[in-house]
Parts: structure tokens; C-alpha cells; sequence
């Protein structure tokens, strides 16, 4: 038994259970669940059975759990998820039909960006993003843009913390990556060469709220062999713009061209 065990709450237990579960490891048996959020295996068979019949969970034929469709339900009420999804997707096949390319919707969540739309396409340069996973703002376009146009503590935050390299071009040290901030808030877009993977290059743009104030980023990720950056640069500007507006937003009503209101 962990030595805080006693002190923590229920909610706690609860939210431990279902953070037991990740991409790579979607089925879990239920002393696998026990061991990843370090309860004993009664409690974790009775905090799972609260689950299921609540509809977090759901058992297989093979004994295994599952996230269930409950949390889905809920998700879809999240104001920067399902909302924001459906006034994007138009622009977003737009742009997909202009590229034919991966194309990405992003908002932040603390440290991360988090990839809440994406369409793609088998030909495409291969990607490791799927809507729900998490990286790091520094390493992507879309985390660029949404860093960039976060407030000063956000990105010195950053900027002092442990930049993760993902490949050899992966941003790591502290002042290259404040002035490619300042870039970013410069001409309105974010490049993310070979950061992530060594095969491809990112490109995103900002998407204001009805304030002005950045909500999310669109992006499109392309082969780095790819002759058409600089016109996909203002390409992805064009959807980043259509959704702004679709949001509410215009450039009189602008507030800041700093700030954003993602979570922090």
C-alpha cells in the first residue's frame, strides 16, 4: 500500500483509476489497473465496478476494461472540444481538400498542446499525432503558436523548464527558442522543422476567439522535401482566419494580440 494512501480522497482513487489507462495500453485487466494507480485490489475492484456502472468503464468479453462512452459524452460538452470541432471542420476539410495533407487543430492545456481534430490522408507524410495526444509546446507548430501567444509566465515556464529533444532539430536551448517565439508572433505563423520526426515539417497558424484572443492553432504537416511550404504558409493562415471569424472574431474587436484564454 502507498504510504499517502490513507490520505487520499475517493475522487482521487476514481481519477487514478482511469489515468491507468493510455494509448499504448487501452485494455487493462483489473490487477493491471491496480498496479498502475498503486491500489490494493479490492479497492481498485470496487472503484472499477462504481465505473462500469456509471459508464466510464466498460469489460470485454475477455474480462478487460476499457474507457467507456460515458466519458465521451461528457468530453463532447468541453467548450474548446466537440464546440470548437464542429465550427473548425469546415475549414478544416477546406484545407485539407487544398492540401491533401495532414491537417491539425490544436488547443492548450497547461504545457502541452493537445490535438483535438485531425484529418489525413494514406498518402501523407506519416505522422505520430492523434486526436487526444499530448506534446510539447515547443517541439510542434500548433505548441509553438499557442506558446507564443500565451502570457510571459507561460513561456518562461517553458523556456526554464527541461526542453525535450525529439530528434536532432528539436529546439532545446532557452534563447533560440524565445526568438523563434518572437518570430512566431511576427509574421502569425509557426514552423516546425523536423522537430518531432526527422521525415517532416509543420506549419500553423492562429485561431482567435471572438476577443482576439488565441483559442487554438491549425496546422498541416508535410514532407520536408515539400517545395510548397511558403505558399501553405499562407494557406494554413487562410483556414486559421476563416475559423477565427466563424468564432466571432475580428480584427477591430481585438484585445490582445498576446494573450490567450487556454487553460493554464
Amino acid at each position: 500500500m502507498p504510504a499517502d494512501f490513507g490520505r487520499t480522497s475517493v475522487a482521487d482513487r476514481l481519477l487514478g483509476v482511469l489515468d491507468a489507462f493510455t494509448a499504448d495500453r487501452p485494455a487493462l485487466s483489473l490487477s493491471d489497473i491496480a498496479r498502475r494507480a498503486g491500489l490494493p485490489l479490492a479497492t481498485a475492484h470496487r472503484l472499477v465496478a462504481r465505473l462500469v456502472a456509471w459508464g466510464a468503464l466498460e469489460r470485454d468479453a475477455d474480462g478487460c476494461y476499457h474507457i467507456g462512452l460515458r466519458l465521451l459524452e461528457v468530453a463532447s460538452l468541453a467548450p474548446r472540444g466537440l464546440a470548437l470541432r464542429e465550427t473548425a471542420m469546415p475549414y478544416l476539410e477546406d484545407l485539407y481538400e487544398a492540401t491533401h495533407e495532414n491537417v491539425h487543430l490544436a488547443v492548450r492545456d497547461g504545457l502541452d498542446a493537445v490535438y483535438v481534430e485531425r484529418i489525413s490522408a494514406r498518402s501523407a507524410v506519416r505522422v505520430l499525432s492523434r486526436v487526444g495526444a499530448r506534446w510539447p509546446l515547443h517541439a510542434t507548430a500548433v505548441g509553438l503558436v499557442l506558446l507564443a501567444y500565451g502570457d510571459r509566465a507561460l513561456q518562461e515556464t517553458v523556456c526554464s523548464g527541461q526542453l525535450r529533444a525529439f530528434t536532432p532539430h528539436t529546439v532545446t536551448d532557452p534563447a533560440v527558442l524565445r526568438r523563434v517565439l518572437a518570430e512566431v508572433r511576427r509574421c502569425g505563423c509557426a514552423v516546425s522543422d523536423r522537430q518531432i520526426t526527422e521525415d517532416a515539417i509543420s506549419l500553423a497558424a492562429p485561431v482567435r476567439g471572438a476577443g482576439g484572443d488565441v483559442v487554438a492553432a491549425v496546422s498541416v504537416v508535410v514532407d520536408v522535401e515539400d517545395a510548397r511550404v511558403p505558399a501553405l504558409t499562407a494557406t494554413v493562415q487562410v483556414a486559421a482566419g476563416g475559423i477565427s471569424r466563424a468564432l466571432g472574431w475580428s480584427p477591430g474587436k481585438d484585445r490582445s494580440s498576446r494573450r490567450s484564454i487556454a487553460a493554464p
